[in-house]
């Protein structure tokens, strides 16, 4: 037993309740990670969007894999708002309004969009004018996404960022640099506290932005079947 463990008994407990955060973290970024390459792939087959997927890193830090995400997801925001440009450019005004009038019928709106995907991509399909719709007019491409880019450059600043996505490492990365127990103790309080303050906003941020991404994709799979 160290001897911060004798000084401190309630340590390997705040070291075991550290690695489990850390593990309900990674977990749902990987979740993220998952529902961001299948929007990704989404945007890629039915809008002609070139988007690379993405991946996670064992090898890095936690902030090194918000960055990835934080990419990712702002070149999504790009790709919809250069969307959102098109319709804009090539509507008449009236017909643009209709796009994000709630009173208007969805079919008709899929209708006007899939108009737009035929001149700028030349072919498109009714799914092309869903997609568009749908990203357009939900909070996807605002609201969720701009909270979840903020929790997560919140994290990558945060205590929590230097830390090595690879748990079995994390008890030694973090107690090595601390010699007394004072010290380690302050640290294991301090990171406990980061990650149960993070992980409650960032889980919750990452529900909503996983659904959004699975009505849309749920859509495009009715309409392939």
């Amino acid at each position: 037993m160290a001897l911060s463990d004798l000084l401190y008994p309630d340590n390997p407990k705040r070291r075991q309740e550290l690695i489990h955060l850390h593990q309900e973290l990674l977990d749902c970024m990987s979740t993220n990670f998952c529902a961001t390459n299948e929007l990704t792939g989404v945007l890629n087959e039915h809008l002609g969007c070139t988007i690379t997927h993405i991946q996670m890193r064992e090898s890095s830090t936690v902030k090194e894999n918000c960055d990835i995400m934080i990419q990712a997801m702002s070149e999504i925001q790009h790709q919809v708002q250069k969307i959102d440009s098109d319709m804009k450019e090539k509507l008449e005004p009236v017909l643009y309004q209709k796009l994000y009038d709630i009173k208007e019928p969805e079919l008709e709106k899929i209708a006007i969009a899939r108009k737009v995907f035929s001149i700028v991509l030349r072919e498109a399909t009714s799914t092309a004018g869903m997609v568009a719709i749908k990203l357009l007019s939900s909070n996807l491409m605002t609201l969720t996404v701009s909270k979840l880019v903020s929790l997560l450059a919140q994290i990558g600043a945060s205590v929590l960022g230097g830390i090595s996505i690879t748990v079995l490492g994390l008890g030694i990365e973090m107690i090595l640099h601390a010699i007394l127990g004072a010290v380690e103790r302050n640290h294991l309080l301090m990171a406990v506290r980061s990650y149960e303050k993070h992980l409650a906003e960032f889980k919750a941020a990452s529900e909503k932005y996983q659904h959004a991404i699975h009505e849309v994709t749920s859509l495009v799979r009715q309409q392939v079947q």
